[in-house]
């Protein structure tokens, strides 16, 4: 994907080293983060930490005026609060990483699986079938039916949600659904 939408060469895998031709390529270890953009922060805790049981890591303010933040800004913000989340226990990775403006509206609406951009975020979970029924319980909507997600046998091996901005939010049996 990454190389269609950069046009890169061919690829080829050492190890762990992703080696493009003619050139070195990126020795990444991990992906660290992920970050979304939200509408009202608090809102989107109370799913995120309050019903998902995610852990808040950090929670600060930041000034966007320097450096290479308003670079990458469509539109000039004064500062960000911005939320750094774990899931499970431990040193878990990627973290989400969530951000707000507080005091602007953000722009944009949150896209589906087949629009260009993140689509989605993905949690590997023990019980997918018993998590939908505790999200359904706690108010959380599902992104259609729970028998759309049930296969033949009864079983779901994956569902998706919407988190309070409309971001799909899917959580599988980790069978790479």
């Amino acid at each position: 994907m990454l190389g269609a939408v950069l046009a890169l060469p061919p690829k080829t895998t050492v190890g762990k080293l992703l080696v493009l031709e003619g050139g070195q390529g990126m020795d990444a270890s991990a992906i660290s983060h992920i970050a979304i953009c939200v509408a009202d922060l608090d809102k989107s805790l109370e799913f995120y930490r309050d019903i998902l049981g995610m852990r808040v890591l950090a929670d600060r303010m930041q000034d966007t005026t320097s450096g290479g933040l308003p670079h990458v800004y469509k539109h000039r913000r004064q500062t960000r609060r911005q939320v750094r989340l774990a899931y499970g226990t431990g040193d878990t990775k990627p973290t989400l990483t969530m951000t707000s403006h507080p005091g602007d509206n953000p722009d944009g609406a949150p896209i589906k699986l087949d629009q260009v951009g993140i689509s989605h975020l993905s949690f590997t979970v023990g019980d997918v079938k018993a998590l939908a029924a505790e999200l359904t319980a706690k108010g959380v909507q599902l992104a259609g039916p729970m028998d759309g997600f049930t296969n033949a046998q009864g079983e779901v091996s994956s569902i998706f949600v919407y988190d309070p901005d409309g971001i799909l939010v899917q959580f599988d049996s980790g069978g790479g659904a």
